[in-house]
């Protein structure tokens, strides 16, 4: 059976996931998707994603690699698959794209975005739910210079779970750009990089939130990227405000 290689960019909500990567017993993404994929397909359907979001983790980005019968064009797949997904998933677009393409090796770049209230109403339910209600007073200063930090190629063994790469990964990560904004209500961090580690951008903020609140100071950061394990980075900022929003590949990837 001849078959086409479409590359699926999708949005969910990750309340309802334990993650993207397929469990035993668990509603994860990547599960959902082959489920559709193999009602409308007929056959079982590998869904391989550019990155494996942790369970709370959203996506308006995230890129998925399919292979299906060819008699699947990707506006097709794209209506087909939105007509059968739960509503907490949807797929934004679908290209075609060469054999060779695979989801992750062919990636080039990802980019978060972590969202932080510092209003009163960021403990509104309306809000609370895709952003971290910070409650402490914060220098914003500070958050800017510790984003400065991160920019250019490190190792981030610091800002990783233990054990979670291979032991001979070295743990270092290009950042492209690494930012705080401001926004109404709160402000969010932007990072965009090569690769990132498991818990990357969650250890990052919630190291520079304590910078920001006074908790530590901002002089650690370099003691961090020099550091040969995760002992003294401060605990993850919770999963519920950190979106993966864009996956990047080369042009000649695509087909369409």
């Amino acid at each position: 059976m001849t078959e086409r290689t479409v590359q699926l960019v999708l949005h969910y909500d990750g309340s309802g996931f334990s993650g993207w990567q397929r469990q035993p017993d668990q509603r994860t993404v990547q599960g959902v998707m082959e489920a559709a994929l193999e009602r409308l397909c007929g056959t079982p359907v590998g869904v391989l994603g550019a990155g494996r979001t942790d369970a709370g983790v959203h996506a308006r980005g995230q890129a998925a690699g399919v292979r299906v019968p060819e008699r699947w064009s990707p506006a097709e797949l794209r209506r087909a698959l939105n007509a059968v997904l739960p509503p907490d998933v949807w797929v934004a677009a679908a290209h075609e794209m060469r054999a060779d393409f695979h989801a992750r090796y062919s990636a080039m770049a990802r980019r978060y975005t972590y969202y932080v209230g510092t209003d009163e109403e960021a403990d509104s339910p309306f809000r609370r739910r895709y952003e971290f209600a910070l409650r402490r007073p914060h220098d914003r200063g500070a958050l800017d210079a510790a984003a400065r930090r991160l920019v250019g190629d490190h190792c981030f063994r610091a800002f990783a779970v233990l054990g979670t790469a291979p032991a001979d990964d070295d743990h270092r990560c290009t950042v492209h750009t690494a930012r705080w904004r401001d926004r109404p209500g709160g402000v969010v961090f932007e990072i965009e990089a090569n690769r990132f580690l498991h818990h990357m951008v969650r250890f990052l903020v919630g190291t520079m939130l304590d910078m920001a609140t006074g908790r530590r100071p901002v002089d650690d950061l370099g003691a961090l990227l020099a550091a040969g394990d995760n002992r003294q980075v401060s605990p993850p900022a919770p999963a519920h405000a950190l979106f993966l929003d864009a996956v990047t590949y080369p042009p000649e990837c695509y087909r369409s």
